[in-house]
Formats: structure tokens, sequence, C-alpha cells
């Protein structure tokens, strides 16, 4: 294998956004839970890290409360499918619970570069991954506790091997790209399986076209190896799909029953009642609104460039649109992000706090036509003949197919422009000294421009928009102080009935818990003093303290007397 320096470079910028994304997790987030999604993804994690889908329900369940995870017959189990918390759990078996979406974002971000360098050229998947690493919808999810950047990786991952397996018969090995195209896609099934649905459906369109597709010079449909191949990339998917249908019959019994519907039952997908909290159902308004919604926080996020961060896209379709070669890939690419958002339609709820991320795992399809649109611009290779094992394919095809209507069009177009400026050419005279200096500015202002809104973007809008996650809902780590101090680790074993005012000051204390109650701080939501009295009374063995917020350093041995009577969390 050969390595160039654009490689290098693309690892130097993996590695970057390794380190980025760990300050995040760092400093802005504080290596702390902040979403109940995240709470309930942490909760699962620790199970998974000891073996176990799920656990006996507590004896009183509501006073030992945790988002997401429902109690249903007799156990508790989280609303989320398998694949990210049991990965997730493997970081918290080796103690490196907050590393582990960091190093998914430097793979993700490698990943999209070898997308951009396959399609196109090494330098559109150097900017691509530049770009990349500089957005704060990157960032952002990079470094909480969600299940997005193992979902890049591997709806990336399914697009590279997709095309190695498919496309062009350029890979040495198609039975081993299928295998690998069928794991990942099963993989992003088990932790996202609408989003696994939506990545799949340009895809899939793909798969039918090369399934119906006659040989040249037959007059029926043959078979041949991609349809062999096709069936067994299906049949694998499938194997890896009934996973996700185990493990909800393991878990409620029923395999087709969905347990986002044990939490809220109005949690589904679709239009109509029954979906979304409003009495009619999810609608059309409904789904335009969050999607608008959505999309006009995507703009700011994408590349922190305000509601520009669009604007090399239309470009980078220009450039797609004249390539000679690998158009039917770079479309396949492209296609990943609108279907997510056409999908998403049919849920009742968007997403915005954190940037679109119901989006996310689309995010190659972004950066890579931004990327492809500032090489355009900048006079650059847009795409290259390949390298490596590839190499002698394309120069054997070095002339490319003949021109499409659409390049003819274009062509006829430039010559008319030609036409059109001749006479201003001759008058203003330039001689090819001058001309040759504006060919060397168009990339030098290209490039001045991009670097004027990067940094626009890390010296102005990153900060502020990372700034304001810091302490989301509250969420503190200096809130758990309290119980590491010498004095509070003297009381331990200890039953800790929280007092609340708000249901967050609870669930912060989470992170001194684990689903098995073995912890030295074993939390109680208060539930009213008569339930606080039967749960303390199952746990005969530990001092029971009573905690109220606004006095964080503080235990009582019994209730202080109320000022006010909290209203419930719903």
């Amino acid at each position: 294998m050969r390595v160039s320096r654009a490689d290098r470079i693309a690892l130097v910028i993996s590695l970057a956004a390794v380190l980025a994304s760990w300050i995040v997790a760092e400093r802005v987030f504080e290596r702390m839970a902040h979403l109940e999604d995240e709470m309930a993804y942490v909760w699962q994690a620790q199970a998974a890290s000891r073996g176990y889908l799920t656990l006996p329900s507590p004896e009183y369940p509501k006073s030992f409360l945790v988002p997401f995870i429902v109690d249903y017959q007799g156990l508790r189990f989280g609303k989320y499918p398998p694949g990210w918390p049991a990965l997730l759990g493997i970081g918290v078996l080796l103690g490196v619970r907050s590393l582990v979406n960091p190093l998914l974002a430097g793979l993700g971000i490698w990943l999209t570069y070898i997308l951009g360098k396959r399609v196109f050229s090494e330098i559109v998947g150097l900017i691509a991954a530049a770009l990349t690493l500089s957005s704060p919808f990157f960032l952002m999810n990079s470094g909480s506790l969600l299940s997005h950047p193992m979902g890049l990786v591997l709806s990336t991952g399914f697009a590279l091997a997709w095309l190695d397996a498919f496309c062009e018969n350029v890979s040495s090995r198609p039975w081993l790209a299928t295998l690998v195209a069928a794991g990942a896609l099963g993989c992003l099934v088990l932790s996202r399986p609408m989003t696994a649905l939506a990545v799949t459906f340009p895809f899939g369109l793909h798969a039918v076209y090369l399934f119906l597709r006659r040989e040249p010079g037959k007059k029926f449909i043959s078979w041949n190896q991609t349809r062999s191949q096709l069936v067994v990339f299906g049949g694998s998917v499938l194997l890896l799909t009934s996973l996700h249908f185990l493990w909800q019959y393991a878990v409620t019994g029923d395999p087709l029953m969905n347990p986002y519907i044990l939490w809220w039952p109005y949690d589904r997908i679709g239009f109509g009642p029954g979906a979304g909290r409003n009495p009619d159902g999810h609608t059309l308004y409904q789904a335009y609104i969050n999607t608008r919604a959505s999309l006009d926080g995507g703009y700011y996020d994408l590349f922190g460039w305000g509601a520009y961060s669009w604007i090399f896209i239309p470009f980078g379709l220009i450039a797609q649109l004249l390539l000679r070669r690998r158009r039917m890939e770079a479309w396949l690419l492209t296609a990943v992000f609108p279907s997510l958002v056409l999908f998403y339609l049919a849920y009742w709820v968007g997403a915005s706090l954190f940037g679109p991320r119901y989006y996310y795992e689309g995010l190659f399809s972004l950066t890579l036509l931004s990327a492809a649109g500032i090489a355009w611009l900048a006079g650059w290779t847009v795409q290259t003949a390949g390298a490596g094992p590839v190499e002698a394919h394309w120069r054997r095809e070095a002339a490319g197919p003949a021109p499409n209507r659409l390049q003819r069009a274009f062509a006829g177009l430039e010559g008319r422009l030609r036409r059109l400026a001749a006479p201003i050419r001759a008058r203003v005279h330039l001689s090819p000294r001058w001309i040759s200096r504006l060919k060397r500015a168009r990339p030098l202002a290209v490039t001045f421009i991009v670097l004027l809104m990067v940094s626009i973007n890390v010296f102005l809008y990153l900060p502020i928009r990372l700034g304001g996650m810091t302490g989301l809902y509250g969420v503190a780590r200096s809130h758990v102080q309290p119980f590491l101090t010498r004095e509070a680790q003297e009381l331990t074993p200890a039953l800790v009935i929280v007092h609340w005012t708000e249901w967050i000051e609870y669930g912060t204390l989470l992170e001194l818990e684990t689903p098995f109650l073995d912890t030295p701080f074993i939390f109680v939501f208060s539930r009213g003093a008569e339930t606080d009295r039967a749960v303390a009374a199952g746990f005969p063995g530990r001092r029971v303290y009573h905690y109220y917020a606004d006095e964080p350093y503080k235990f009582y041995l019994s209730p202080r007397p109320l000022t006010a009577a909290p209203k419930p969390p719903q």
C-alpha cells in the first residue's frame, strides 16, 4: 500500500479530531450525561458491561427513576436498541467511557477522507476532512454520549464498502467488501434503525438497478457475480436485522413491540392519531415545521458560517454534474443527506439542541459536496484517476466515457461566453504574464475566502455555541462533588433520599450510581415520607440520609421541614 502525503495530512486531521472532541467532552460536557437520552445510554452501557440486557425491577421503581429506562413485566431495561450501549459498555468496562465518541469522531473523519479520495480526489477528501473537523455540529455530537458518532462511522463505512463491492468493479476483493457493507449496515440497524433505513434507501435503489440490469449483448437477464453479491448482502443484513427483533423479544416478550412506546405510547413513527403528542397525531404540516426548524439551526451549525454554511454546496453540485467518471458513486453519496431529511419527516419530533442530529449520519454528504465546490471554484483537481490497485483500471479508461448531454450543454455555454468575452479581451490587451497572474490568483482568492470563513467560525461562532452548551440543563460535575469528599465517603454505604426541586438535580447524581445498586451511594427519588421509609427498609445495611440541592454539603438524618410543597415531575 502506498501512503501519500495527503494520507499523512488526513491522519493528522483525524488525530486532531480525536483531541478536539475529547476537549469538548472534558471542558464543555465534563464527561457527564446531560440529556435524558445520554442518561439512558449510560445505564444500558453499565448493564451491558456486565453482560445484562435486563435487570429485575426494584420494588419501588419510581423511587429509582432513570429517564427512558422502562419497567415492564418485572424487568427493567432501556428503550434504545443495544448497538450503541454495547460499544459504550466496552468503554465503561475499560474505564474510558468519555473516549469512545472522540475515537469514533477521528475514525469518521478518516473514512470521510477516504470516500472523498476514492470518488473525487485527494484534495477534495482533505478539504472535506478539514471542514468536518471545524464543524460545530460535528464537535458537539462527538463530545457527547449520544449514538451519532457511531452512526457516522457505520454509515460512512457502509457507503465506502458498497462502492468497493458494487461500483465500477475496481475492488480486488468484492466479496469481502460485500460482507463489510452488510456488517456496517446491520450494526447501524442495531443502533439507529430509522437512520439505517434512510441511509440505505439510495443504495437500495442502486441495488434494484444492478439486479435488473441486463448484461451487454443479452436479451434476457442472466445471473452474474453482482447478483450473487446482492443476494449475500441482503441475506447478511436480514440476519443481523433479526437480532433487533430478537432483542425486542428478549426485553418485552414480543418481537414486534418497540420499547419506545412503553415509555411514551405516542412515540411512534408515522402520521395520524397515535403518533405524536397532538390530539390529531403527527401531520404533514407538523413535519414541515419540525424539518424547517432543524434545517434552520443546521445552516448555522454545519460550518459556523452563519446562514451561509451551505454556500459551496451549489458549486459542488455543478462540479459533480461535470464529472466524467464515477458519477453514480458521487450521486449515491450526495443522496444520503436528503434521504435522512425525507425519512425523518415521519417522526413527530425534531432536533436542534445539538444541531439537526437526526441527520448527523449524512454529514459526509454535505462536507464532500462543499469540498468539491471549493476545489472546483479554486481550479484544483476535482477528480483524479485513483491510485493503488485501481490505478491500472483508470489508466485503461483515461479518456473516460463520451460527454453526456449536460456536459455538452456546459461546454457550449462556455464557448458562447468565450466568444462574448473576446471583444473585451481584445480591448484590455492583457499580457500573458497578467493572464498567468490571474490564474494563480483564483486559487489564492478561494483559499483566502475559505480561511476567513473558517476563522470566523473558530474564533467567534464556535466558542459562543460551545459555551452555550456548558452546564446544559443545569448539569455540572460540581453537583456530585459533595459526595466525593472524605467526610461524605465516611458515611458510606449510604442510601440518600434526594428531595427534589427539579428532576435534573436527582438525575445528575446518577453519575455516581450503577443499575446494580451496589455503589457506595444509592440515590432514591423522594416520593413521600411513607414510600421513602418503605424503600429504606429494603436496604437494612445502609445508613439513610436526606439530601437537598440547595444545601449540597449537608446530609440530614431526617427530612427537614418543607417551606413549600414542590411540584412532582411528570
